[in-house]
């Protein structure tokens, strides 16, 4: 028993050991995750990428085995024992410094602080701060789609959106407003020459990141209904993410006729995807029905599932069926290959940088740029409206080391073949929130009012809600409790 007692005295130690290690792996992998996308992930574990959870457990693992070793050396019994004499006037005491002699206050010290740092880590302390402050956001600004006249063309335009995973204007040439010597997305680059890009300067850019929208479904959402995934208290009681409330824009398609369709080579569970789309009527393809129809084997698994080279083959196959229907169609992508860490490297691309992660976008991008190509040579592409854009701001932000300090990063967006004209593109103040009204205006819909959700038609002369009151201030009003949104929106 004496044996077992003294190995159990160092479980607190390897305890704080993986708590330090985690809170490491969230500040130096995980870039401005807020504590509501490390609460969402995990509340959604269910189609979680081997890959991404391998990563954070070896990165855990090894740093553990690195730090327990410093951290119970203080409290190992040797027979060198570190002691001091301190006097203080006229009295004198004897302290043992080495080894600690109350190993139970010094096991506590360390969970307790390790505990801090994983708190602070994870913006607990400003989850718990910003909830008990309230915020009028949503009574002041939020537009309820079913609340506005939102009125289609006669003649309606198909829809091609492409949720590129990671991607940053950031990833530009510094000529054309990146920060790269050269474009590692050229292609990319050139389409938001050519075609119409929302910019935060006066170069290209991109859309701000705003608070809750740093992550794949969150950004999902925000892009298409308008709002923030924050978790509220019946997250947890009901684990759900259908967010029936929300009209977004699968709805609004839907009741004028379109055919929604959402494809990924990737587990639609992840994150709750699955709910979501499939309640606001969207068909799904993922990697079990690539399975189910014989697109890959049973036991194929690359990446997150399949990689972005057959997604695109897929798409086309998809593509080539429902464009031949008299309905207008909606055909929405995820991409993957780019998603930290270091992203994935299709067999077909070469290695031109140095930089891991940069070969991944490179390559993705000769992919995308290629489908692109594809749909303009199609008959149905005069009728249809494409639109990429980065879900958000890549988690992995060490590709970024080299940028000037004052660079603000944003996220990647291109309008090509809209149906209508932008009145200012440069010089903006807006966020992934303002794409879901702006991708219905480049549909050549009118929309009363134009706002939707949080976000604001970009094509429009309105301003958005951070060119209103400031970025800063919307993104601590995001953060607030509101009673609202927890009530009325999801």
């Amino acid at each position: 028993m004496k044996k077992v007692s003294s190995v159990l005295k160092y479980i607190p130690i390897l305890l704080a050991s993986v708590l330090f290690m985690l809170s490491l792996y969230i500040t130096e992998k995980v870039y401005n995750a807020s504590f509501d996308q490390l609460l969402f992930s995990l509340l959604k574990t269910e189609g979680t990428s081997f890959n991404a959870l391998s990563d954070g457990f070896f990165y855990v693992l090894v740093g553990t085995l690195l730090i327990f070793p410093f951290l119970v050396l203080p409290i190992i019994r040797f027979k060198k024992k570190v002691i001091v004499d301190i006097k203080i006037g006229k009295k004198r005491c004897r302290k043992q410094l080495f080894p600690i002699r109350n190993v139970k206050v010094y096991n506590t010290s360390m969970i307790i602080l390790s505990l801090f740092v994983l708190f602070y880590s994870s913006g607990f302390f400003d989850y718990i701060y910003y909830n008990f402050n309230k915020s009028s956001l949503f009574e002041d600004y939020y537009v309820d789609t079913k609340d506005v006249d939102v009125v289609f063309p006669e003649k309606k335009q198909n829809l091609i959106y492409i949720f590129l995973e990671s991607m940053e204007s950031s990833n530009f040439s510094k000529e054309n407003g990146g920060v790269f010597k050269s474009s590692i997305i050229p292609n990319l680059e050139k389409l938001a020459i050519e075609n119409i890009n929302f910019s935060n300067t006066s170069l290209l850019g991109g859309a701000l990141e705003s608070y809750g929208n740093s992550w794949t479904m969150a950004a999902m959402v925000a892009q298409t209904a308008g709002i923030p995934l924050k978790v509220v208290p019946k997250d947890v009681l009901k684990n759900s993410t259908n967010l029936e409330k929300v009209t977004n824009i699968g709805d609004v398609l839907k009741e004028n006729g379109y055919d929604n369709y959402l494809m990924l080579g990737s587990d639609v569970n992840f994150g709750g995807r699955k709910q979501y789309f499939e309640f606001h009527n969207y068909e799904i393809s993922d990697y079990y029905t690539a399975i189910e129809e014989g697109i890959i084997d049973n036991d194929y698994f690359e990446w997150w599932g399949f990689e972005d080279a057959k997604l695109f083959s897929y798409a086309k196959e998809k593509l080539e069926e429902i464009s031949k229907s008299d309905r207008p169609f909606n055909l929405t992508l995820l991409t993957a290959d780019t998603h930290f860490t270091d992203g994935y490297l299709d067999k077909s691309c070469e290695k031109r940088f140095d930089i891991s992660y940069a070969n991944a976008f490179y390559c993705s991008d000769s992919m995308i740029y290629e489908f692109i190509e594809w749909v303009k040579n199609q008959d149905f592409y005069e009728n249809t409206t494409i639109i990429l854009s980065g879900d958000h701001l890549t988690m992995q932000d060490n590709i970024y080391d080299g940028a000037d300090t004052n660079f603000v990063r944003t996220v990647y967006n291109v309008f090509i073949n809209p149906k209508a004209d932008f009145v200012e593109n440069k010089n903006r103040i807006f966020t992934t929130f303002d794409m879901y009204p702006s991708t219905l205006a480049a549909l050549g819909v009118k929309i009363e009012g134009d706002r939707l959700g949080l976000g604001t038609n970009l094509f429009s002369s309105k301003k958005t809600i951070p060119e209103e009151i400031g970025l800063n201030i919307f993104n601590d009003e995001l953060k607030k409790r509101s009673t609202y949104y927890s009530e009325k929106v999801r």
